[in-house]
């Protein structure tokens, strides 16, 4: 054995970390989205292939194997959005090794205070509101589908741009650096079949753009009132002012006091769907 260990080089070492850092990547990303079922669904044909070759179950095993055959193109058509998300992470300027996080610029606690003052005024007057936090990926296309702004953020304008029947009230802000960069954006809806049949379109879209990219996302029930926050697919409803800025800070603000402010969340946090 020792003698095979010596024929290990640099390069093979440098291999093995590389495929276990994509494997970790890729585990990251799917293991909060519904594509967890679709690969255990792989590995059950998996097993049914060998199977049918030690059992000599021709036809079926050949039918397996033509699927088999094909499967770079069915993982690419099956885990479109998960592999999307990965490479956008990976192509982010400010990705990090083993974090999809981007640290935020100064004023963030400034924008933290004002989001969680808005927030509770709706959540007061039970009106509803879609806040999206552009991170490290960015949400251009999104943008895109709604009326630029481009003004500082304000808990006032926030709360005008939330007010019903306005020509903004329905669709999302976003806010990019310090800004509200849109309103009246447009989310993708999430198509993960384990959501509470509770969560009205809102919800949906919110958690929708949070499986899609690394935002931040805060949502405000109308019919209720009830703060949440989605956060890679995970939803967090419910939430009292304290936890909810202490959540906010805790993903938004880089360092130890972050870190230290979010170990509140994890003693008091919501209830995730």
């Amino acid at each position: 054995m020792w003698s095979d260990v010596k024929t290990i080089g640099v390069g093979d070492i440098l291999d093995v970390l590389i495929i276990a850092y994509i494997i970790y990547r890729v585990l990251s990303v799917v293991r909060k989205t519904s594509a967890g079922s679709v690969i255990k669904g792989v590995m059950l044909l998996v097993v049914v292939l060998w199977l049918s070759s030690m059992l000599k179950l021709n036809v079926l095993n050949y039918l397996l194997g033509q699927a088999m055959s094909m499967g770079v193109i069915i993982v690419v058509i099956l885990f479109q959005p998960e592999l999307r998300r990965l490479l956008e992470q990976f192509g982010s300027s400010n990705f990090k090794l083993f974090s999809g996080r981007r640290a935020q610029s100064g004023g963030t606690e400034e924008i933290i205070e004002l989001v969680v003052s808005a927030c509770s005024e709706l959540s007061r007057t039970k009106t509803g509101a879609l806040i999206v936090f552009e991170r490290g990926i960015g949400l251009g296309d999104y943008a895109a589908t709604g009326t630029a702004i481009g003004a500082l953020v304000s808990a006032e304008l926030i709360k005008q741009i939330f007010y019903p029947n306005t020509p903004l009230h329905d669709g999302a802000v976003l806010l990019r650096n310090g800004r509200i960069l849109a309103a009246g954006c447009m989310m993708p809806m999430s198509s993960n079949p384990a959501l509470s049949r509770e969560l009205g379109m809102r919800h949906k879209a919110g958690i929708g753009i949070s499986e899609r990219s690394d935002a931040v996302v805060v949502i405000v029930s109308e019919e209720t009132g009830a703060i949440s926050v989605a956060v890679e697919g995970m939803l967090k409803r419910r939430l009292e002012r304290d936890t909810f800025s202490a959540l906010l800070r805790g993903e938004l603000i880089s360092g130890e006091t972050g870190k230290r402010r979010a170990a509140a969340l994890r003693k008091n946090g919501g209830v995730k769907s």
